[in-house]
């Protein structure tokens, strides 16, 4: 099965881009990174649960989740720093997995409208270096995130 989310990175750069289209209203695909209780819903899944433990979703509001595996072990964390929230339009955060060797990585979020009941996000990535980059891309990560994309839009479809 074709995956929705594209990955594109070229090689040898230090970023990455990520594209969706979804069947949602840019206003509901907005609100399901802003809110919470939504944010929570379309990233849980089978194998680990989602808790937002921190969320100002403002200029310099600091956001942080953990992910706990069926048995309620956290997995791992992860936090960052909003920059810049322009509703329905933009975001930009840093990103950082707690624990991890990827460091931190400075995310751009853009949300487009397409036409009443469609949109499409954007979110490029960058990180310190080509190789932080591509320790990602070896991990699951594109298959991870189409699937988080896939609860999305089935979380967001129920509130339309």
């Amino acid at each position: 099965m074709e995956r929705k989310t594209k990955v594109h990175a070229e090689e040898g750069k230090h970023d990455v881009v990520i594209t969706r289209e979804f069947d949602l209203p840019v206003e509901l695909l907005f609100k399901a990174h802003m809110e919470p209780e939504i944010f929570e819903q379309w990233m849980t899944h089978d194998y680990g649960t989602v808790k937002v433990l921190k969320f100002e979703n403002k200029k310099h509001g600091g956001w942080q989740f953990q992910n706990a595996d069926p048995n309620g072990n956290v997995v791992f964390r992860a936090n960052g720093v909003f920059h810049e929230v322009i509703p329905n339009q933009k975001i930009i955060r840093t990103f950082e997995m707690e624990g991890s060797p990827l460091e931190v990585q400075l995310e751009f979020l853009e949300f487009e409208k397409l036409t009443d009941d469609t949109s499409r996000l954007r979110m490029h990535s960058i990180y310190r270096t080509p190789e932080l980059r591509d320790q990602l891309l070896k991990q699951p990560f594109a298959a991870g995130l189409n699937m988080a994309h896939n609860r999305l839009q089935n979380v967001l479809s129920k509130l339309k």
